[in-house]
């Protein structure tokens, strides 16, 4: 299934945090969507979700306007992961995974087979089958978060919105969980994540969404959108492309009037 959004505007308080945005999002692809903080990443994905009202457009998900449609309904074909997600007591971790059925229970009825069928698929998809009894306040950060997106897979929802997952993993998880996400949108889904580090964006993402200020500043391939000039105007970086001798790409920051470098960005099959 895809998820579009149409000339939709969002206005939080007295700031229009969105502004005239249309984007199509495809199914069997990873979209990475970037920007600085504060360029609206976080809003975007929550506009998709039905989690925040738009002042104007529209959001659709196939044929459907999402704004017709039940908050059931909406949460069987969407599944959204936060960037921050607390839990205050200590549930066994299959209990989490679970929690992600409840758009497809009726209000007194209990888990099916089918429900736990869905959450032993989700929990061998993320390689967590030996955490599910583990109270969730006793896992390390890459654990729980790998607990957090089987609960987002045990959804069955076709569409994946996902905010900065890889935030404060380290190298392996990061890789561990983007993995992961790869592997669902091959299987057919519709995933869309917004994420900070480019190496990692350019080595997993099909498409990209470069917001600026609450607006679409490129959209596209790797080629059309992670260009010098883009990422100039969108991080205020002076930026350099370059390919190693294997053909693998790196891109070479450097910030305004100072001299620290960095490199962000890197083939796909680096």
């Amino acid at each position: 299934m895809e998820i579009g959004i149409e000339d939709a505007s969002v206005e939080l308080g007295t700031r229009m945090v969105l502004e005239e945005v249309t984007l199509c999002f495809r199914k069997r692809a990873i979209t990475g969507v970037l920007g600085a903080n504060g360029a609206g990443k976080s809003t975007l994905l929550r506009a998709l979700a039905g989690i925040v009202p738009l002042a104007s457009g529209s959001v659709r998900l196939g044929t459907r306007d999402l704004i017709a449609m039940s908050r059931k309904e909406v949460a069987r074909c969407v599944a959204y992961l936060s960037q921050n997600i607390e839990i205050p007591f200590p549930f066994p971790a299959g209990e989490v995974v679970m929690m992600g059925r409840y758009a497809h229970l009726s209000r007194f009825r209990s888990e099916t087979e089918a429900d736990h069928q869905a959450v032993a698929r989700a929990l061998l998809a993320v390689d967590a089958e030996s955490l599910r009894m583990r109270p969730v306040d006793e896992l390390s950060g890459g654990e729980r978060q790998r607990i957090l997106l089987a609960r987002t897979l045990a959804t069955e929802a076709p569409v994946l919105l996902l905010d900065e997952p890889i935030a404060n993993l380290d190298i392996r998880h990061c890789l561990e969980l983007l993995e992961i996400l790869r592997d669902q949108a091959t299987q057919g889904r519709t995933v869309v994540v917004a994420i900070h580090d480019l190496n990692f964006a350019h080595r997993f993402c099909e498409r990209f969404v470069l917001l600026r200020g609450g607006r679409v500043l490129a959209q596209g391939t790797a080629e059309e959108v992670l260009v010098p000039q883009l990422l100039r105007e969108a991080f205020e970086v002076e930026a350099n492309h370059v390919q190693d001798p294997a053909g693998r790409d790196f891109f070479f920051f450097t910030r305004k009037n100072r001299d620290e470098r960095g490199v962000l960005g890197q083939d796909r099959g680096a």
